[in-house]
């Protein structure tokens, strides 16, 4: 089927409107009495190498959240005395922050001010590894924030290392704030990369378990771990190699990806100088990033930031296709995830159907969510006209619809366009994963901004069908954005 290109075609005046007049109505930061909803994040992070380049990302997409902190934590690998960074390792970072801020907010006003990012970064509990007796300021921003009552949209708490701080903070509101206990589990949501210290299970899981918390403990992130090469498919290596990284992040794009920690010469693990070293704690953020895919109360939805399954209580694991697999009881770490044991039998993506399967849910977007990145650097040193920005995918009705078997549906995107005005393609496609029904749907024209499918007969009363809408524009690099239908079978 041929495919569509798009040319929307903006007058002067509604361009002026799309460039300068609709920034007025997004959400600036702290802006609490907008319509507007915007994720809000805390990071916490034991300051590792990857999470130093993980820092680097986060803060190019420091603009689409309410970035409530970013706290220095322990882990099982660091704290104070054992391989750590220092407690002022963000120093160079926030520096370089504020030379690029002038440049990122030509093409996004709402990127926090480098001010702001400094008086919302604390260190939290780093003696040593699990500490959570001593209250510090990194634990009593998570207090702070989590008790404000004039705020209520949801918090996602991401532990890059240890869960330490976390869980003295939520301590601290046990002890001191009994009868709030309730009210700030409503707001909390989790996203964990493994449970890098045991306070999880010793303390958040036996004392907060009750209040069902939004968790996901990932084991998907090592797919762009230090060992991506093993996990990721080779096709998608090109993304992640030295002369995409050089070209698109590490040169000629200002302070702050200058800092980014490449590989620097050869090693034993194959890689080259300037090679992606690792960001196993991405995923964490890329998760909220608002893509189009709606999926942040649905971790069984599938995004950038992978995809779940529910396996007790709320709390969402990777899927696992090996048949009789048994999900650990208790802590999942380097130890006990499925990739630890299979990896030690020598199981690679290009060997074992299972393995690449297993990393399929972040994989399969690497080519989107790396050129993403590749814009955000450019946005370092380029002005608005020069870069690149995604398009903006628009649909007609509902995203989540009600069918009987039989019914003809149709999906409008035709409104999407693009704020740069260059062309863009259209993709519909079936996503089976997410979905719970698992035949194949047949979509009409699904290069065009309209598509239509019948309701398979055979589907079932309750099961899901996800239909995505993927709208790829052609600049330089090409970006992506989504949209998500959900029809459920009635």
């Amino acid at each position: 089927m041929k495919i569509i290109d798009v040319k929307i075609k903006i007058k002067p005046y509604y361009l002026f409107v799309l460039l300068f007049a609709l920034p007025l109505f997004c959400v600036a930061k702290n802006n609490k009495g907008s319509n507007t909803v915007k994720p809000r994040v805390i990071a916490t992070t034991d300051g590792e190498i990857d999470d130093e380049c993980s820092m680097i990302r986060f803060l190019l997409y420091a603009n689409e959240w309410d970035v409530e902190g970013i706290i220095t934590t322990s882990s099982q690998y660091h704290w104070h005395g054992h391989n750590w960074a220092g407690d002022d390792w963000m120093e160079p970072i926030l520096n370089a922050y504020k030379k690029v801020y002038p440049n990122l907010v030509k093409n996004s006003p709402d990127y926090p001010t480098p001010d702001y990012i400094r008086a919302h970064t604390f260190l939290g509990n780093v003696d040593t590894e699990g500490e959570m007796d001593k209250v510090t300021a990194g634990s009593q921003q998570i207090v702070r924030v989590l008790l404000d009552e004039s705020d209520n949209r949801p918090v996602w708490i991401q532990a890059w290392g240890g869960t330490n701080t976390l869980a003295r903070a939520l301590k601290t509101i046990e002890e001191k704030h009994p009868d709030k206990m309730a009210y700030v589990a409503s707001k909390l949501r989790f996203y964990f990369i493994w449970e890098q210290d045991n306070t999880y299970q010793s303390y958040i899981k036996p004392h907060w378990g009750k209040y069902n918390i939004l968790t996901i403990i990932s084991d998907q992130f090592r797919v762009i771990a230090y060992r991506w090469k093993k996990t990721l498919p080779e096709e998608m290596h090109q993304y992640f190699k030295s002369d995409w990284m050089k070209k698109n992040i590490l040169e000629n794009k200002g302070p702050l990806c200058a800092l980014y920690k490449a590989h620097v010469g050869d090693n034993k693990y194959g890689y080259k100088d300037g090679d992606f070293r690792s960001e196993g704690d991405s995923p964490s953020y890329m998760y909220e990033i608002p893509t189009g895919l709606n999926n942040t109360e649905h971790p069984n939805w599938g995004s950038w930031g992978g995809r779940y399954e529910m396996v007790r209580q709320n709390t969402w694991l990777d899927p696992v296709y090996d048949k009789g697999y048994q999900y650990p009881k208790g802590r999942l770490s380097s130890i006990s995830s499925w990739t630890r044991n299979t990896s030690n039998k020598g199981a690679t993506s290009a060997n074992k159907d299972s393995y690449k399967k297993y990393f399929e849910p972040i994989w399969r977007w690497a080519e989107a969510f790396q050129n993403d990145f590749a814009a955000r650097a450019a946005w370092c040193v380029k002005s608005y006209k020069d870069a690149n920005h995604a398009p903006v995918v628009i649909v007609k009705g509902k995203s989540e619809l009600d069918k009987k078997c039989g019914d003809n549906v149709k999906l409008n995107a035709k409104k999407t366009y693009d704020p740069d005005g260059d062309n863009f393609k259209f993709k519909w496609w079936q996503y089976k994963e997410a979905g719970t029904y698992k035949g194949d749907v047949v979509l009409e024209n699904n290069n065009t901004s309209k598509v239509s499918f019948m309701v398979p007969l055979d589907a079932i009363q309750g099961q899901t069908i996800h239909i995505i809408c993927e709208v790829k524009d052609d600049g330089s690099p090409q970006l992506t954005r989504y949209n998500r239908f959900v029809i459920k079978i009635k």
